[in-house]
């Protein structure tokens, strides 16, 4: 496939499903070329690129373990040679355990912090020499972390490192016209979110911001759009806590 020209490029991490996909498709309306990074999710991946193709837009899948700096230098290489550099970065991958922390594993401190932690710095780091003029690095952070509930002490450690790291990072990109800023999503109804949760479990989080609902993916993927649109060209630095007023 040759390079598509004068189309910028968008390249959402964890993309096969879930918020992330959503999020490629309201990037792909927004007219980007997609490239929907996945770890394990093949066929979900291909079904998204399908789906977006029938849809008139540019859209590849890319495998990648985020938290492999080798995958990722591979990745930013595919998309440019498929799609061009890379103009949007959204950085969405994640795994979350919820587990008090005296039951947190090694094994499941390793993933959370490889995967949150690791895969953010991974990309940002391949995006400081790979992203193009005017682009927009977009990380996913949570409210989780302003909630302090029981069982998020390691998610929330995640998070606040990505937090730190976009600060951070938006000042060391001066000069370049990039922008780097974090959304923070509330509780959002995907299938991730009502796994294994009881209706009670899934009323609670409901009740949490005064609007007294869970939030939609879409609902988040229109924050990424802002951000990653020309609107949201002098938002840098920040972290959007798209929440519903949840504290």
């Amino acid at each position: 496939m040759n390079a598509i020209k004068n189309e910028k490029v968008a390249l959402i991490t964890g993309a096969a499903r879930g918020i992330g996909a959503v999020v490629a498709s309201r990037l792909a309306a927004d007219g980007f070329a997609i490239a929907v990074n996945y770890a394990s999710s093949a066929t979900e991946a291909e079904a998204l690129v399908a789906e977006l193709r029938q849809d008139g837009a540019t859209a590849i899948a890319v495998k990648a373990d985020v938290a492999n700096p080798v995958d990722v230098r591979h990745m930013f290489d595919t998309v440019e040679n498929e799609l061009g550099k890379v103009d949007v970065l959204v950085n969405n991958a994640g795994v979350m355990k919820v587990v008090p922390l005296h039951d947190t594993t090694d094994e499941s401190f390793e993933q959370t912090m490889n995967t949150n932690v690791r895969g953010t710095f991974n990309t940002m780091r391949e995006a400081w020499s790979r992203i193009a003029e005017g682009g927009r690095i977009i990380n996913f952070s949570s409210t989780s972390l302003g909630l302090n509930k029981p069982g998020y002490a390691l998610y929330n450690a995640s998070k606040g490192a990505v937090e730190a790291m976009s600060r951070v990072f938006a000042q060391e990109l001066r000069g370049r016209n990039v922008t780097v800023n974090a959304v923070a999503p509330g509780p959002v109804g995907t299938d991730l979110f009502y796994k294994g949760k009881t209706e009670e479990q899934i009323q609670a989080f409901a009740n949490i911001p005064p609007l007294q609902r869970l939030g939609r993916a879409d609902e988040i993927a229109a924050v990424v759009s802002f951000l990653a649109g020309p609107d949201g060209g002098w938002v840098n630095g920040q972290v959007l806590r798209a929440n519903g007023g949840a504290a």
